[in-house]
């Protein structure tokens, strides 16, 4: 049996190129930085690819930012957060919030949402959460949020997606349904203890 001290390091570079054919969707997560004097609470948010479903029941989500991350800060501070699903069009809010712009909000349209949170206008989704408890992930956090609220379900856009290191989107002309819909339908509304969705 090999114990844990006995396996090979793995390359970072090759660790990144691999987990890079898990195709994924792309999140900013928002919040607000703490008021400056007299200046009002700026809004704050990074681009994060790291997020996921956590629980049904309760309602919980999951992000990762890494520990050295100002926003995760402002947010472990707040104990609020916004995830924001991009959509495919949203590529240069992504840019934006991956980038290291002082004002990462600057020429980007948002609004203040009943809860006070920052959303972003044009997401696909939004998810709005506290803070449920922080695990230790590495060198990142793994963030569990408690969903508060929610914003509607639509098929209007297509989402922002992430493969080999870019950007991707799904086929333009995908729009009739598998031949296998029947049995995916199946999947997707049925529970068991081995599936999450």
């Amino acid at each position: 049996m090999t114990t844990a001290g006995e396996y090979p390091e793995i390359d970072g570079r090759r660790f990144r190129n691999v987990l890079g054919q898990f195709c994924t969707g792309i999140t900013v997560i928002t919040t607000f930085g703490e008021p400056d004097g007299d200046a009002p609470a700026a809004p704050i948010g990074f681009a994060c690819q790291s997020f996921a479903a956590l629980s049904l029941d309760p309602p919980l989500v999951l992000f990762c930012p890494s520990k050295g991350s100002r926003s995760w800060a402002a947010i472990e501070r707040n104990g609020r957060f916004c995830a924001n699903i991009l959509a495919e069009e949203q590529q240069p809010v992504c840019a934006r919030f991956g980038s290291r712009e002082a004002d990462k909000f600057a020429g980007i349209d948002w609004h203040t949402s009943e809860l006070g949170l920052p959303v972003l206008d044009g997401a696909l989704a939004t998810i709005q959460c506290t803070v449920d408890s922080v695990v230790d992930g590495g060198d990142h956090y793994m963030v569990i949020g408690r969903v508060q609220d929610l914003s509607e379900s639509t098929d209007a856009d297509r989402p922002l997606l992430f493969y080999r290191g870019q950007y991707t989107a799904i086929e333009p002309d995908k729009t009739t349904p598998a031949p296998w819909r029947a049995d995916l339908e199946h999947f997707l509304t049925t529970t068991t203890l081995d599936t999450w969705l």
